[in-house]
């Protein structure tokens, strides 16, 4: 697998000091520059740009899979298998309320993987996945 680069993300959110709490305390984000109006965060390795937007509105839109309904958009990161368990424990202790509670997809298959959603402060939902074989990110097998 060809190596990634770092993707530039920026959203919206409703109160930039609690955001702030939410990606530095409950995520471990580390922060970089920040004025008034914006944080710059390290996301995973990734720019994460959180903007003040204090009229954002989520207008969520679901999808059916695998019999859960996932809200889109979404955004998150793919992180190591042997981590993603640790992860998730991470959040619940840290009083995360899960819109899709972490599960095993494609159990015993090719594309095994675990996946979990949540919300940050201003209703941006997150995902954050792992496979049991990084080779198959991308693959079109299940």
């Amino acid at each position: 697998m060809a190596k990634l680069s770092p993707f530039h993300l920026a959203i919206p959110v409703l109160d930039l000091n609690e955001s702030k709490k939410f990606y530095e305390k409950i995520l471990g984000c580390s922060p970089g520059r920040f004025s008034e109006e914006s944080a710059d965060y390290n996301f995973f390795g990734h720019q994460l740009v959180i903007h003040l937007n204090p009229n954002h509105k989520n207008n969520l839109h679901h999808n059916e899979v695998d019999g859960k309904s996932v809200p889109i958009p979404h955004f998150g990161v793919v992180v190591p298998w042997d981590e993603f368990d640790k992860f998730s424990k991470k959040l619940e202790g840290n009083g995360v309320k899960f819109v899709i509670e972490p599960y095993t997809r494609f159990k015993n298959l090719p594309g095994e993987q675990k996946t979990l959603f949540f919300c940050d402060n201003s209703g941006n939902v997150l995902e954050f996945k792992s496979f049991k074989n990084m080779e198959m990110l991308f693959s079109t097998e299940l």
